[in-house]
């Protein structure tokens, strides 16, 4: 083991309570079979998706959307709730509490505050009616939401390249966030304005005078954004193929990318798109959350803290619990998801609750709850893996050590 390495394992055990075998760092984050799942889960999910759909002129019509009602229930508020519970549920987090207070204390506060300020007041009390306090939001929640998925694919690049030794590396770094944020992002909002998925299009759109122009020119808008595509493809691949410590968990990652992206700027491939974009995000984010307070160190006193530590230590367990509240809370947040039209997956396990619950006077409280904690999760998944942040590392040993697999 190397100096670096050796370091690095030490700031992010913070002592030598916990247990290792040391041995050359891998790069992969867990091994190629829990990287394939969690990781990679694009490469996985798209063969699936178009087996599920094929002879079917409306995929929402076929088994893909058994597959993705399932995917929803496990995985969707889960995710959610991944940064929140490692920032208020892990010993590994509980310094930057103290720390830094402003990130992850006094700002996610003053968004639930915020949120509910926004959405209790009837119409007569503020300028703007609930509605138009809604399309607002829900137009803020899109634009932040997209650039968090795109973020998300930066941060996935960043965290193989480290694992390679090159986090240093400018060069390699511009690449992944112009893939990631160009293919990943930009590509993404364009394929979204075509398939006219941007959130209430039809409310601003008219209002552009080059929204004629989309519509008429969206044959050679999509083939333009097939050639950004395969070039942006080629060079990142490139990039990575001669680079002197090669990855090929950055390059599968990177194709998987592609491949969702590809998949968006079909014309009527929306739901196709929908189910394997939402979840491959969905679930790396679980995937990553299920590892990273793995090496936290055992709590010396409070029976919660020993309890949730026993669960952050294990994984799997983790898991488990993230999806178990992603069923369970599944109809409280698709009152404020489903805000336009769409399938309302909790009714299929809540029945007559779920429906009960969207027509309660509880409605503006619940659609506050979902935004804030949307808001929330955007950004305390920046604070929870700001790498550069050397607390931040400290915290999140599990994704950056070499721990035998649990």
């Amino acid at each position: 083991m190397t100096d670096a390495t050796s370091s690095a394992v030490g700031v992010a055990v913070l002592g030598s309570e916990i247990r290792t075998r040391t041995s050359a760092r891998s790069v992969w984050i867990r091994g190629p079979l829990w990287d394939g799942f969690w990781m990679m889960s694009a490469l996985w999910l798209a063969p699936i998706a178009f087996w599920l759909a094929r002879g079917h002129t409306d995929p929402e019509s076929s088994p893909l959307d058994s597959l993705y009602f399932a995917l929803t229930a496990l995985f969707w508020i889960g995710h959610r709730l991944c940064s929140t519970y490692l920032a208020y549920c892990t010993e590994a987090y509980r310094p930057l509490l103290k720390t830094q207070p402003v990130r992850f204390v006094v700002l996610p506060l003053l968004i639930t505050i915020g949120c509910f300020g926004i959405f209790l007041p009837p119409d007569s009390t503020l300028p703007w009616t609930r509605a138009e306090r809604l399309v607002a939001l829900a137009i803020i929640d899109y634009a932040w939401v997209t650039y968090h998925f795109a973020a998300q694919h930066f941060g996935a690049l960043a965290l193989y390249r480290s694992r390679t030794g090159r986090s240093r590396c400018l060069h390699t770094r511009r690449v992944d966030r112009l893939f990631a944020l160009g293919v990943g992002g930009v590509l993404v909002f364009v394929a979204d304005l075509l398939a006219g998925a941007v959130i209430y299009q039809d409310d601003w759109m008219d209002r552009w005078s080059f929204a004629r122009w989309i519509v008429s020119g969206q044959d050679w808008i999509r083939f333009a954004g097939f050639a950004v595509l395969i070039i942006s493809t080629a060079i990142a691949v490139y990039a990575e193929v001669r680079a002197s410590q090669f990855s090929l968990p950055r390059l599968l990652y990177m194709i998987g990318l592609a491949v969702m992206v590809g998949i968006a700027l079909q014309p009527r491939s929306l739901f196709l798109f929908l189910v394997i974009w939402t979840s491959q995000h969905w679930i790396v984010a679980t995937g990553l959350a299920s590892q990273t307070p793995r090496t936290e160190l055992k709590p010396s006193r409070g029976v919660p803290r020993r309890i949730l530590h026993e669960l952050n230590s294990r994984p799997w367990a983790v898991v488990l619990l993230l999806t178990v509240l992603s069923v369970i809370l599944l109809p409280i947040f698709e009152i404020e998801a489903n805000r336009e039209t769409g399938t309302y997956y909790g009714d299929r396990i809540f029945g007559a609750i779920a429906v009960q619950l969207r027509t309660s006077s509880w409605v503006p409280a619940l659609v506050a709850v979902g935004f804030a904690t949307g808001f929330i999760h955007y950004l305390l998944d920046r604070s929870i893996y700001r790498m550069s942040d050397p607390a931040v590392r400290a915290a999140a040993g599990g994704l950056l050590s070499n721990l035998d697999k649990i």
